[in-house]
C-alpha cells in the first residue's frame, strides 16, 4: 500500500489535506468520490531515498525494455490517429506488465482530471526529466509522435553505449575477482601449511620463501584488522560521497585516472551532447534544455559545469563561451558548439560530437582490453609464479643437499 498526499475541498468548500493510503492513485480519487468530496491535487508519498536502496524494496521503475516497447506502441497509436487518452487506454488494458499497467491507469485517471500528459507522467515521479520534458515539447509544438520518436533513438542509442561499456567491464571484473581469490586462498591456507611443514624439518629457508611467508602470517593473523579497514574505508567513501562537495572530489578523482578516466569523461560527453540534441530538436528552448541536460547527468562535476553554464547563457553570454570556461569541455566540443550556434544546425552538431565520442569510446575500450587483459593475466601469473617458486626453493635446497 502506498500513501498519498491529498488536498481536498469538501460540500461547504472548505480545502483541507490528509493522507490516504491505498493501491493506486485511482483508488484514492474513487474512495473521495464516494465520499463526496472535491479532489484538487494528488501526489505520492515517497519513502526516503536510502530506504528505497535496502535490498527487497523496490523503487518501482520500469525496465528500459518495457519502457521502449511502451513508447513505441504509443507512438504507432497516435500516428494511426487515435486520440491520447483512448491510446493510453488501449496500452494499459493490453499490457502484461503489472507495473506498467498501474502507471498507465494513474496516468490516465490523471488526464481525465484535468491534467496535461505531460503533468501526468511527471506526477509518477518515476520517468526521467529529458522524458517528460520531452513529452510537454511535443505538446507545445504538435508534433508528439515526432517528438517521441527523437526519444526513442536517443534512448537507444545511450542504451547501447551504456550496455557496450558495461560488457567490456565484465571480462577484467572477473579476472580480478578470479585473482584475488586464488590469490586470498593461496596466502591464508597453502602457505601456512608450507610454513608449519618447514618449521618441523627445521631447515634453513632462502629469503625469498622467509619473506613470503613472513607476509602470509601476518595477513592471516591481522585478517580482521585488514577486513575491518577495508570496511571502513569503503563506508568512509560512500559517506563523503553523499556530500556535494565530496561527490565533486571524488570524480574530478576518477576522471584523473591513466586511461580510464578519458573513457569515463568520452561517455559523459557524449551523453551530454545527445540528451541536448534531443531536447533541442524537440522544440525546448536552450536554457531549459540545459537545465534539464544537467540533471540528467550522472557526474557531479559535469552537473555542476552545465548548470552553471544555463545561468550564464540566461544572462546572454553563448553557450559555447559558458562552456569553454569550465575546465572539463575539451575544445573539440566547444568548437563544433561555436559552429552550430553560428549556423543554427545546433542540435545536429550536437548529434555529430556524441556520434563522435562514441566511435572514440568504442575503439578506446577495444584498445583498453588489449592492454587490460594480457596485463592482468601476466601480474596474476607473476604473483603466483613468484609464491610457487619461493615454497618450492627449500624442497629444492633439501633435494640438492641429499645428493
Amino acid at each position: 500500500m502506498a500513501e498519498f498526499l491529498c488536498r481536498l475541498a469538501d460540500e461547504r468548500g472548505k480545502v483541507f489535506t490528509q493522507v490516504e493510503k491505498a493501491a493506486s492513485e485511482a483508488e484514492v480519487r474513487r474512495r473521495m468520490a464516494e465520499k463526496g468530496l472535491f479532489v484538487y491535487s494528488i501526489r505520492g508519498r515517497t519513502l526516503p531515498s536510502f530506504y528505497l536502496r535496502l535490498p527487497g524494496i523496490s523503487t518501482g521503475k520500469l525496465s528500459t525494455n518495457q519502457f521502449l516497447l511502451f513508447n513505441q506502441q504509443f507512438v504507432t497509436l497516435i500516428r494511426a490517429g487515435l486520440p491520447i487518452l483512448q491510446a493510453l487506454d488501449l496500452l494499459a488494458t493490453r499490457s502484461s506488465q503489472p507495473r506498467l499497467k498501474e502507471v498507465l491507469n494513474e496516468v490516465r485517471e490523471r488526464i481525465r482530471g484535468g491534467a496535461s500528459l505531460s503533468e501526468a507522467f511527471r506526477a509518477q515521479s518515476i520517468f526521467s526529466e529529458v522524458y517528460t520534458s520531452s513529452l510537454l515539447a511535443g505538446e507545445r509544438s504538435g508534433n508528439l509522435a515526432g517528438v517521441l520518436e527523437q526519444y526513442i533513438a536517443y534512448q537507444k542509442v545511450t542504451s547501447g553505449v551504456r550496455r557496450r561499456l558495461l560488457n567490456a567491464l565484465v571480462y577484467p571484473a572477473l579476472l580480478i575477482v578470479v585473482a584475488a581469490g586464488v590469490l586470498s586462498y593461496v596466502t591464508l591456507h597453502v602457505i601456512p601449511r608450507f610454513s608449519e611443514l618447514y618449521a618441523e624439518m627445521n631447515v634453513e629457508l632462502p629469503p625469498l620463501t622467509v619473506a613470503v611467508v613472513t607476509v602470509a602470517l601476518n595477513l592471516r593473523a591481522s585478517i580482521f584488522v585488514f577486513l575491518l579497514l577495508v570496511v571502513a574505508t569503503v563506508v568512509g567513501i560512500f559517506l563523503f560521497t553523499r556530500s556535494e562537495g565530496g561527490a565533486q572530489a571524488i570524480d574530478r578523482a576518477r576522471m584523473r585516472i591513466p586511461l580510464i578516466g578519458d573513457v569515463v569523461l568520452k561517455f559523459r560527453l557524449a551523453q551530454f551532447c545527445r540528451t541536448l540534441s534531443t531536447l533541442l530538436s524537440g522544440g525546448i528552448p536552450l536554457v531549459p534544455s540545459l537545465k534539464v541536460a544537467s540533471g540528467a547527468m550522472i557526474s557531479p562535476v559535469l552537473r555542476h559545469s552545465v548548470a552553471s553554464a544555463a545561468v550564464r547563457v540566461s544572462e546572454g553570454q553563448s553557450l559555447h563561451g559558458a562552456l569553454r570556461l569550465t575546465e572539463f569541455f575539451p575544445e573539440l566540443v566547444t568548437e563544433m558548439i561555436e559552429v552550430g550556434e553560428n549556423t543554427g544546425a545546433l542540435p545536429q552538431m550536437l548529434e555529430s560530437v556524441a556520434e563522435f565520442y562514441e566511435e572514440e569510446l568504442n575503439s578506446q575500450l577495444a584498445t583498453l582490453l588489449t592492454l587490460v587483459e594480457p596485463i592482468l593475466l601476466l601480474v596474476m601469473g607473476g604473483l603466483v609464479l613468484t609464491i610457487l617458486i619461493a615454497l618450492y626453493l627449500p624442497i629444492f635446497s633439501i633435494g640438492a643437499v641429499m645428493r
